[in-house]
């Protein structure tokens, strides 16, 4: 709700698709640049303490937000300040998260805890963004604000009842910088890890950019009010629920590359789709196909990562996983939304998707051509 609330507010306060892209860039900007240290600090405290302080601080955020907008007196930057704010809890709050799921539920059943973890989160962006479509279109965007900022008042109390800690394995409690350069060194000579960090990288930057394009097709293209984006929104979740319950159901180990590769390229050419699409119900539908494939991707992402990470540089690894995953955005928010501005929304996504295509072939040749040698050797 508060995604959908934040771009449309700034849609209308702005007009601009520049400086949509900006906000979205500037609420991913900290993870960037914070999250590796976000995952080393997750491998030395205690998760469970270090998410409770994380959750309350972003609380705070939208209750602020919400108070400024109801009152009448927010400007664009006061959005763009908070959404910096919301992108330094981030930054702290996805590795640790990330990592804690282990500490719940063991490895044997991580597949399946990322996958109902999937389940979870977007069945909320089903029905988040169309009751925030409906909530702005008859009150205003404070509401969703609002209730986003309640909405934390349940995840604290979760846990708060939680009773695993997630402590910190012993080999893992280096100094931050020690920490940070074991963590890259390993997923640099580790290539099932060098390539799902590459597809990140590739995948984050050019195809995920729903909340910089879709407020743009829904308002630019298909001329649609609040509801409509809320509504595109709402497709992009229950594409992704769809997703998600198949990888919980059939899915029982560690994805293949080949799975990770294929669902990469499937959602830039979904990105490519959109350029082309002129009604409602077609936006909706490939909106739909790119919710289903992010989840096959990204909880592949996350599986592998996990699963191929000694238990001492988890929280570091899930790091770099948000620093592929999350901090590539402010990027892809300027880009898209720079091209946008420059050359339209359609321009816009046949540019990213092309170039997400064309950056996958290379990533898969350059690993294919890294591992012929080794097979060589051993044979």
């Amino acid at each position: 709700m508060q995604s959908v609330g934040q771009a449309w507010l700034v849609l209308e306060l702005t007009r601009s698709p520049f400086q949509l892209g900006l906000v979205n860039a500037l609420q991913f900007i900290p993870v960037l640049l914070l999250s590796p240290v976000g995952g080393a600090v997750s491998d030395r405290v205690s998760k469970r303490h270090l998410l409770l302080g994380t959750q309350a601080a972003m609380m705070v955020q939208a209750f602020v937000l919400a108070a400024l907008v109801g009152s009448g007196r927010v400007q664009y930057w006061h959005v763009a300040a908070l959404a910096a704010v919301y992108g330094l809890g981030r930054a702290l709050d996805i590795p640790a998260r990330q990592a804690y799921v282990t500490d719940l539920v063991g490895r044997a059943h991580l597949a399946n805890a990322v996958a109902l973890n999937s389940v979870v989160f977007n069945g909320a962006r089903i029905v988040g963004p169309a009751v925030a479509g409906l909530l702005i279109a008859r009150f205003g965007v404070a509401p969703a604000f609002l209730l986003n900022g309640i909405s934390f008042l349940a995840v604290l109390a979760a846990l708060l009842a939680i009773r695993t800690d997630g402590r910190p394995d012993p080999a893992g409690r280096l100094g931050l910088r020690a920490g940070l350069l074991g963590a890259l060194t390993y997923a640099a000579e580790t290539p099932t890890i060098a390539l799902t960090l590459g597809l990140l990288v590739v995948v984050s930057l050019l195809a995920l950019n729903f909340n910089v394009v879709v407020p743009l097709i829904a308002y630019g293209v298909l001329h649609e009010g609040a509801r409509g984006f809320g509504l595109l929104m709402s497709a992009v979740g229950l594409g992704a629920v769809a997703g998600a319950v198949g990888v919980t159901l059939f899915r029982r180990e560690r994805p293949s590359l080949v799975i990770l590769g294929g669902s990469a390229a499937a959602l830039c050419a979904g990105v490519i789709g959109l350029a082309l699409v002129g009604r409602f119900a077609a936006a909706a539908a490939v909106l739909a196909v790119l919710g289903a494939c992010q989840i096959f991707f990204t909880t592949g992402c996350n599986t592998t990562l996990q699963l191929a990470t000694p238990d001492a540089l988890r929280g570091r690894i899930m790091g770099l996983y948000a620093l592929a995953f999350a901090g590539m955005s402010p990027f892809g928010a300027l880009l898209v939304g720079g091209i946008a501005e420059r050359a339209g929304v359609r321009v816009a996504c046949a540019v990213s998707g092309t170039g997400g295509l064309v950056a996958i072939a290379a990533l898969l040749l350059l690993i294919a051509r890294t591992e012929r040698p080794r097979v060589g050797r051993v044979g």
